[in-house]
């Protein structure tokens, strides 16, 4: 029962795809450490690299390791082979190493050698790999698709799977349902945008439409492409008579710099598409055909990957460069500020600034300037305590943000009281967010950040509601069981 309710009460997660088609990126134990730092708790990679697995060894954070395209004969062929794999690949590293889904294959039906007839051959020896060894329930075993298995996405509730793929597609489906795994699908919304601009609209794409799209056969609304592409996923499933099958997005976002015709790729863009996309999954929203139902999403890609061929925009999907910076910031909490950069949209226009922490900090640097403003700087630093305010997110970029700007207001907004050893950076945009206030001049006599309780900063959503009550309903259930015992044990004597 514990576990059945962990995963009912979890919420839908945002995690990060950690490709590694590059010749200049950091070693695997310090792409640990960026992972940490700005708490991303959920990594897909695409192999099973022993350094990438020890790295992420007592880390919390969950791994999606990978099957190549180029193993799918041989996992296919032999169980012996999937076999040798778990043993060596997996288990030397297992439990430290939080793996929790197996991906077998990789987009199969796009590949030049159409593997996709390997594909479910070898997710089964892979399956049976895991219950030699009693590892079935907690591994997932899945394969991920393009949006090319669909020969129909518009309108949603007209999705089909291509019947071209249908050998391929209904034992694969079938295997999913049996052992309660995921669909996972790999969804772009900017190839869309940027292969047709004149049937999509760029709002529609990045999540910013004020204009709704009616699927004219359920009269169902819809404000982004994602959501349609997803309904038409779930339509695809339920006309083949697969309701169970949940969807998990293990791949997508959009590239902040492409070639001179691929126009929409800044990073203005990147980081509208990538924020919106996490507040929608964190909130629970769901899809118009489901509303509130989980979704877990994977943001492509963690680093910009130099050696990835294509047009220009195929290298500039990272949310950062090889040295660790980022390319624009994300807040994966779906809560903070995080359009911090002085040239961003919806800067105010009446010249007040802020003071925020620089996401180039190291981490020492950024603690110790922490410490100093909330002790000798004389900031008050409750606000981001454990159930404040501006506690979430639980991160020490926004921590030090709230402080350098507390101090920085108190102290005139002069340029040197943002200094902070060259740690902190000015901007134009209010980085306030939910009940998060951040001070300003105007306002240095009122109340910063009020120290609400956690029950007041958060709105309950409808799961957490549900959650609530099925906790307390377990909980009377246990204490009834327990006095209902005591009462049968006291008669017997």
């Amino acid at each position: 029962m514990p576990i059945s309710m962990a995963d009912f009460c979890r919420g839908s997660i945002v995690g990060v795809c950690y490709g590694r088609n590059a010749d200049d990126l950091p070693t695997p134990d310090k792409v640990a450490q960026l992972v940490q730092l700005h708490n991303i708790k959920y990594l897909r990679i695409y192999d099973s690299n022993i350094q990438v697995l020890k790295a992420f060894a007592n880390t919390g954070v969950e791994l999606m390791v990978g099957v190549p395209n180029s193993d799918l004969l041989a996992f296919s062929q032999f169980q012996s082979n999937a076999d040798s794999w778990l043993k060596n690949s997996i288990l030397p590293y297992y439990p430290a190493t939080k793996i929790t889904y197996i991906t077998v294959g990789l987009e199969a039906t796009e590949s030049p050698d159409n593997a996709s007839a390997l594909v479910v051959p070898a997710m089964r020896n892979v399956l049976t790999a895991l219950k030699k060894v009693g590892l079935h329930k907690r591994i997932k075993v899945s394969s991920t698709h393009s949006l090319g298995v669909l020969s129909r996405s518009f309108p949603p509730s007209a999705g089909a799977f291509n019947s071209s793929h249908a050998f391929f597609l209904k034992p694969l489906l079938e295997f999913l349902a049996e052992n309660q795994s995921p669909f996972m699908i790999d969804l772009y919304p900017y190839y869309a945008y940027r292969d047709s601009p004149n049937k999509v609209s760029l709002d529609y794409a990045l999540f910013e439409s004020s204009s709704e799209v009616i699927d004219p056969n359920t009269g169902l609304l819809y404000t982004n492409m994602f959501d349609a592409q997803i309904d038409a996923l779930y339509f695809a499933l339920m006309a083949l008579n697969f309701r169970t099958i949940r969807i998990m997005v293990t791949e997508t976002g959009w590239p902040s710099k492409g070639s001179p015709k691929e126009k929409a790729a800044t990073p203005d863009n990147a980081q509208t598409y990538n924020t919106n996309l996490i507040r929608h999954v964190i909130n629970d929203s769901g899809t118009p055909s489901k509303p509130g139902k989980e979704l877990d999403v994977y943001i492509f890609s963690l680093f910009n990957e130099n050696r990835k061929p294509g047009l220009e925009s195929e290298r500039n999907w990272g949310l950062f460069y090889p040295d660790q910076t980022s390319v624009y910031n994300l807040d994966f909490t779906g809560k903070g500020a995080v359009d911090i950069t002085s040239g961003a949209n919806g800067t105010n226009s009446n010249g007040t600034t802020w003071c925020i922490a620089s996401s180039k900090a190291s981490e020492s640097d950024l603690q110790n300037a922490l410490d100093w403003a909330c002790g000798p700087g004389n900031v008050d630093c409750s606000a981001v305590q454990p159930s404040q305010s501006c506690f979430e997110p639980d991160n020490l970029v926004s921590h030090a943000s709230f402080a350098f700007n507390s101090y920085y207001q108190q102290n005139g907004a002069s340029d040197v009281a943002c200094s902070f050893g060259g740690n902190g950076i000015k901007v134009d945009k209010d980085p306030s967010y939910d009940n998060c206030i951040y001070l300003t001049t105007r306002g240095i006599n009122k109340t910063a950040a009020s120290n609400m309780t956690a029950i007041a900063n958060t709105s309950s959503s409808p799961q957490t509601e549900v959650c609530a009550w099925v906790a307390s309903f377990f909980l009377m259930t246990l204490i009834s069981f327990v006095l209902n015992l005591g009462n049968v044990l006291d008669t017997s004597f």
